[in-house]
């Protein structure tokens, strides 16, 4: 049963990760600034989707603090986003990378709500380290290198570090749970 377990969690983060990466990988989109705030906006507001549904799901008292990390630090990233756009007159525009990013979290929703006990908790936070890996690795290769405004930019500099350590604790997470 265990082992049943484990391997629908990895299947969950394998299909979350190659579906992240392939929008990537198949040919490099062009973004403007108004599609770069978008997908910022998007990618932040799913994970506090995810973050609030294993608030609701979860018992796990490590899992659901995690969650709630989550829910503060992207809300803030999409504070600080919404704040910048309206000051630079810029209404960010939906687009294929963002589109792409919805779609990819409902199917990975889906699969999420499917779950449940500790079986929740691992597809949970094995999904948190893939989407933050992916995540990172767009912001650094796709939205940063793209972004025209230099206030934009910096603000997506500026949210690398956080991701960055959102990944590391997920990791913690990860180890600490898979070994329950």
């Amino acid at each position: 049963m265990k082992t049943l377990s484990i391997i629908k969690t990895l299947a969950i983060v394998v299909f979350s990760l190659t579906t992240s990466i392939s929008i990537y990988a198949q040919e490099t989109p062009q973004l403007n600034d108004a599609e770069i705030a978008n997908v910022a906006v998007v990618a932040n507001q799913i994970d506090i989707d995810y973050a609030k549904l294993a608030i609701g799901t979860s018992k796990d008292a490590a899992v659901r603090e995690f969650a709630n990390t989550m829910i503060n630090d992207h809300q803030a990233i999409i504070d600080l986003a919404v704040e910048l756009v309206t000051k630079l007159g810029v209404n960010p525009k939906d687009n294929h990378v963002s589109k792409s990013l919805i779609n990819q979290a409902d199917e990975t929703t889906k699969k999420l709500k499917s779950a449940k006990g500790k079986a929740f908790d691992e597809a949970y936070i094995n999904n948190e380290v893939a989407y933050h890996k992916a995540v990172i690795d767009a912001v650094n290769t796709l939205l940063i290198p793209q972004s025209q405004n230099s206030e934009l930019k910096a603000l997506l500099k500026t949210a690398v570090p956080i991701l960055e350590t959102h990944y590391h604790h997920a990791k913690m997470a990860q180890s600490k749970i898979l070994k329950k």
